[in-house]
């Protein structure tokens, strides 16, 4: 689907100067743009690029000398990474799924779906599940009995909700992503290791588990997802043991995210790739972590918290904080030690050329 320069403009909010009837097709970096595309090109860093490729319109900061760029149309924008965020919505068409219910559909009689839904091939809908308005379910999609989804509903492919699972409007959930699982939730009948190792810090042998088998303690409790959320590829959230996992409206997860049972997550977080949160963890709003950053059980971390990647957090982190390292620590602190580290094998060699030094003066008294 193409659009002339004044759609995106107005998706945009933004000014636009020369020929506003060109339409484009696609958006590009600077270099690979054609006549049909519209070159990304919102700092002046990348204007040189622009006689690279073939564009006639693009993005551009505000006040860029437009037309000495050899271009027939331009948008203003101030804040690149928005102006991004609202072209690639308006030129991203989702997945392709036909209206209605698909007849390798097997739709439970109990359930209730909204208007204008475009249900897959081989999706299982079991009793008692509620959709709104204008969901599209891509193929091998399996909703659990009792669910209840919102408005604007978008999966993926093979998404699978357990049962009882609470999501709220807009959510989408990508391939393969797993919502209501199973929790790792076990126990013995006497005294484990784990147990032993945590009473004593390992300052004690704790022996092994020779003959106690683990025991579930079955999942009991449902997920509460809010509105506005999106949960990556092949990411899993536990359902709660006896109370909800919830995690808050706004929250963005990345693919291959475990987040466990009991776990509660505020509004408006981030969570890269390959992030695992332990159950009964309470995150606050607006956290960001980068990719693997590990989270330890029954920890809480404050409001605003970034951590980078490869972050482990073991104890509780104050609101406001940026931490990284394992384990975590302020970044500066953190960056303080690994020059310190670095530098420790130089220090070693003096202490050890010093210690020589010494030794052999005493030696020739």
């Amino acid at each position: 689907m193409s659009y002339t320069i004044a759609d995106i403009a107005r998706a945009l909010g933004a000014e636009i100067a020369g020929d506003t009837s060109l339409r484009i097709d696609a958006a590009r970096e600077p270099a690979d743009a054609g006549p049909d595309d519209l070159a990304l090109a919102m700092d002046p860093k990348y204007a040189e690029k622009l006689g690279q490729g073939r564009a006639r319109c693009a993005l551009l900061w505000p006040g860029a000398d437009w037309q000495s760029m050899g271009l027939e149309a331009a948008v203003f924008v101030g804040r690149p990474r928005m102006a991004m965020a609202g072209v690639t919505a308006l030129l991203d068409p989702g997945p392709v799924i036909e209206k209605g219910i698909h007849p390798t559909a097997v739709v439970d009689p109990s359930a209730r779906i909204g208007a204008n839904a475009a249900i897959g091939p081989l999706c299982v809908i079991e009793a008692d599940v509620i959709i709104g308005n204008n969901a599209r379910i891509g193929p091998g999609c399996h909703l659990a009995r009792g669910g209840c989804f919102g408005d604007d509903l978008l999966l993926y492919g093979r998404a699978h909700f357990g049962a009882n699972v609470q999501v709220g409007h807009r959510f989408v959930g990508q391939v393969g992503c797993v919502i209501g699982s199973d929790g790792l939730a076990f126990t013995t009948a006497e005294k484990n290791a784990v147990e032993k190792a945590r009473e004593s810090l390992g300052q004690a042998e704790v022996g092994d588990d020779a003959g106690q088998s683990w025991v579930r303690l079955h999942s009991l409790g449902r997920v509460e997802i809010g509105d506005d959320v999106e949960i990556g590829a092949n990411s899993c959230v536990d359902r709660g043991t006896i109370r909800a996992t919830r995690i808050g409206s706004g929250t963005k997860v990345d693919n291959l995210v475990h987040i466990a049972h009991n776990v509660e997550i505020g509004r408006d977080c981030l969570f890269a790739a390959q992030v695992g949160i332990a159950g009964s963890t309470r995150i606050g709003n607006h956290v960001v972590f980068g990719g693997q950053v590990g989270v330890g059980d029954n920890i809480t971390v404050g409001d605003g918290v970034v951590a980078g990647g490869a972050t482990k957090i073991l104890s509780k982190v104050p609101a406001g904080r940026t931490i990284l390292g394992y384990p975590a620590v302020r970044m500066d602190q953190h960056l303080a030690m690994y020059k310190a580290l670095r530098r420790l094998p130089r220090v070693l060699g003096d202490l050890a050329a010093r210690e020589k030094h010494v030794s052999n003066g005493d030696d020739k008294d």
